[in-house]
């Protein structure tokens, strides 16, 4: 693109004052997040949006503000849902269970729960109740949400199985006894290792399809995922200001979906195969995004800018580790991870110095690692960072207060 958009796009954002510079110089610079914050909401207002809030067409939300601080957004109603759902009817694996009228069960963040909460209280001028019942949580007549807690793994018997029991209600009223699993990988994961140890097990539907989406999946978390469920576990990329931009196939491939988008891949640093995610999006009529950092890392197949391929999303750019050896991101401590041990679940790196890194985890069994396992683990991972590393198996890593983890603390 080099800093100049399709001719269409600018004829839709011509008359935004944030872009009036831009396209009056014939070049659009990468547009942060706080440039979006930065004089909100009259940087875009403009004849048409200010008709728009007042018909009802576009309204104000804030993002979640899980892997950054909040931000006020314009956007249709359901923008976000209704971008799921379209990529839920067409995508080859998933639209089976759409066209056959499945609900969508949710599991993800306490948050995303709250703000469903939140809606629906609001739509009854009430105020919004600390533990909605299950009348509160659907989202919509299609989808409905579980989670009432922060931590996941402080979860109970009694929220293991007022959640269970809530899945076999959305089930059995299917004719076929069919639903759709939405989650957040970690979330599910650690549903599913309480069920295992309370011996509910049996109380667990098997989902028809599943989707994960909203964070970062580790490898080992996903494995458990396809070998537990035996049906299709698709992987789901996206944001809040964005939408979904790509899908995990059945061979576990990313394929694009970027229908009113374009991507660039910029590289984090010169030289590097770790990339940037750039995107251009006129998707969302009130609020379109021209060269728009996502924030997130991507790494194609052959190491090249080649947005059509990219294997692999490698987690946030905010959270690269600085090492002896350069940027580290998630998916590259994600990979060592993983071909040390297919138990170990939650984990988090502690850099230390410049010098030295710890990383935390916990294991899917509660188990410690074996005497190979936890070498090969530290090993792998000093000759990833050229830092010494050293490993400890906790039982509990405290979720962050957004509802999910981070992977990286900083000790400086």
């Amino acid at each position: 693109m080099n800093g100049q958009p399709a001719p269409h796009v600018v004829d839709r954002i011509k008359d935004i004052p944030l872009y009036r510079s831009s396209v009056a110089q014939g070049y659009f610079p990468i547009l942060e997040k706080s440039d979006i914050a930065a004089g909100f909401p009259d940087n875009w207002m403009t004849p048409a949006l200010a008709a728009a809030l007042e018909s009802g067409e576009a309204e104000y939300v804030l993002s979640t503000g899980t892997n950054h601080a909040r931000m006020r957004l314009i956007r249709p109603p359901y923008f976000l849902l209704r971008s799921y759902y379209r990529l839920w009817s067409e995508h080859p694996e998933l639209s089976r269970t759409w066209e056959q009228g499945c609900s969508r069960v949710s599991l993800t963040t306490v948050r995303a729960t709250e703000h469903v909460a939140r809606v629906n209280a609001r739509k009854r001028g009430a105020e919004p109740d600390p533990a909605p019942e299950p009348g509160e949580r659907w989202l919509d007549e299609r989808t409905l949400y579980l989670n009432l807690e922060l931590d996941p793994a402080l979860w109970e018997r009694a929220d293991v199985e007022r959640m269970l029991a809530e899945i076999r209600t959305v089930q059995q009223a299917h004719p076929q006894g069919l639903y759709h699993l939405d989650c957040s990988s970690y979330h599910l994961a650690h549903l599913m290792a309480k069920a295992d140890e309370w011996g509910l097990w049996d109380a667990f539907p098997a989902p028809a399809t599943v989707v994960h989406a909203y964070e970062y999946t580790p490898l080992n978390v996903r494995r458990l995922l396809v070998e537990r469920f035996g049906c299709p576990v698709v992987d789901l990329f996206g944001s809040t200001e964005l939408g979904y931009l790509y899908y995990s196939d059945g061979s576990g491939r990313y394929r694009p979906y970027l229908e009113d988008m374009s991507v660039e891949l910029l590289p984090v640093l010169p030289g590097s195969t770790l990339y940037s995610l750039i995107v251009t999006s006129v998707r969302n009529p009130h609020m379109p995004l021209v060269r728009y950092r996502s924030g997130d890392c991507v790494r194609t197949d052959d190491g090249s800018p080649d947005p059509e391929r990219i294997v692999r999303f490698s987690g946030r750019e905010k959270e690269l580790l600085v090492s002896r050896n350069g940027q580290v991101a998630q998916g590259d401590v994600d990979d060592r991870v993983a071909a040390a041990s297919s138990r170990v679940f939650v984990y988090q790196l502690h850099r230390l110095n410049g010098e030295e890194c710890t990383l935390c985890f916990t294991t899917f069994d509660g188990q410690p690692l074996s005497g190979p396992e936890t070498e090969a683990l530290r090993g792998g991972l000093a000759e990833l960072t050229g830092m010494r590393c050293e490993v400890q198996h906790r039982e509990h890593i405290p979720i962050g207060t957004s509802g999910k983890y981070a992977w990286l603390v900083n000790h400086d």
